[in-house]
């Protein structure tokens, strides 16, 4: 570990003079470049100084240990610096985790009633509310691209693109089965009903990351159906893209403008296709998640909600709060940060066994 870090900051000291080179700042190119790569060694190597200042400091205290006059100070700096070693080595071990190289995308959010009818399509609603404050509070920008309402004001369906900084980094641990338990508005004798929703999270793809060809694509228009307004349901401005060597369907009806759901669903069907294409690449990294926090597919329960007892209970890291409520206004970020945690912890278990 130690070797690595002198590299990196060998190479951090590298990059920080070539910010300062003519050559690189008049380059806009390679200045960013260079800035990105500088950024992205930086909180290592600071930790990497600070834990060779600390061993430094211990190492001077240690040996002003035989000295009866100095023996105290040197006992109280080493108390002071003795607990900060093993907690900076866990952090910089942390740091030199390999990263998911979709953590810097947007996602597309994928939210369905699955069993329970009627209750299962309000829970879904609900959810997707959940997500929009969990959102609102990273400020990140979310945007609809299709819905498809139930007759109680629930969604069937709700479709939608999340951007921002980091957000599939956050977002990505919500993808499979929500389960809800309660008592719906319309139980008459007050009993507790399940039901449940899926939810998927896909990284959004880049054009370069999957090159789709005209001659696989068919597209039709039809009238929207949802709400809008007179001249969306009533001109051919919804639109569904059939990819069809994977027979993969996309549609699209939440703008008055063809070219703008075009742009939308073409955004969401090269997601899909992206995440298919990774499960093939990443059989191996999609065991060792399984291990860790669940696979990420939509298949798989991982959580339950239990209104009466206002109870949420992760079931992939055993984690059960007291605080359904506040969940349900998007503040997600303990349940995020106890699963990152974990999965980080597993990580570096798997690391050490290897």
């Amino acid at each position: 570990m130690i070797d690595r870090l002198q590299q990196m900051e060998e190479r951090y000291e590298e990059l920080s003079a070539q910010l300062s080179l003519p050559e690189i700042v008049n380059d806009r190119e390679k200045y960013q470049k260079a800035g990105k790569a500088l950024s992205a060694l930086e909180s290592p190597v600071m930790k990497f100084r600070e834990l060779k200042l600390v061993r430094l400091g211990l190492a001077e205290a240690r040996a002003m240990l035989a000295d009866p006059d100095m023996r105290a100070m040197a006992e109280e700096e080493i108390a002071q610096l003795a607990p900060r070693e093993p907690a900076l080595e866990e952090e910089i071990k942390i740091m030199l985790l390999p990263k998911d190289p979709n953590d810097e995308k947007n996602v597309i959010l994928e939210i369905r009633a699955g069993t329970g009818g009627d209750e299962a399509s309000l829970f879904a609603a609900e959810v997707f509310r959940m997500y929009q404050r969990f959102a609102e509070q990273h400020k990140w920008k979310i945007e609809l691209l299709s819905m498809s309402e139930s007759g109680v004001g629930g969604y069937k369906e709700v479709i939608a693109i999340i951007e921002g900084e980091r957000v599939y980094s956050q977002m990505k641990w919500e993808s499979g089965v929500h389960r809800v338990q309660r008592v719906p508005a319309t139980e008459a004798q007050g009993r507790v009903h399940t039901s449940a929703i899926t939810v998927a999270v896909l990284p959004e793809a880049e054009e370069v990351d999957v090159k789709i060809e005209a001659k696989d694509i068919r597209i039709d228009t039809f009238c929207s159906s949802g709400p809008g307004g007179q001249s969306v349901n009533t001109t051919y401005s919804a639109v569904r893209i059939t990819h069809i060597p994977s027979n993969t369907v996309v549609s699209c009806q939440d703008e008055k403008s063809q070219i703008k759901n075009r742009e939308k669903g073409m955004r969401v069907l090269r997601s899909r296709l992206y995440e298919m294409e990774m499960d093939k690449q990443n059989a191996e990294l999609a065991r060792e998640r399984k291990q860790m926090v669940g696979t990420g597919d939509r298949s798989e329960k991982i959580r339950t909600y239990n209104f009466p007892q206002n109870r949420l209970t992760d079931h992939r890291i055993g984690l059960t709060l007291h605080q359904l409520d506040l969940v349900m206004e998007g503040r997600l970020q303990p349940i995020v940060d106890a699963l990152i945690t974990h999965y980080q912890a597993e990580q570096l278990k798997a690391g050490g066994n290897s």
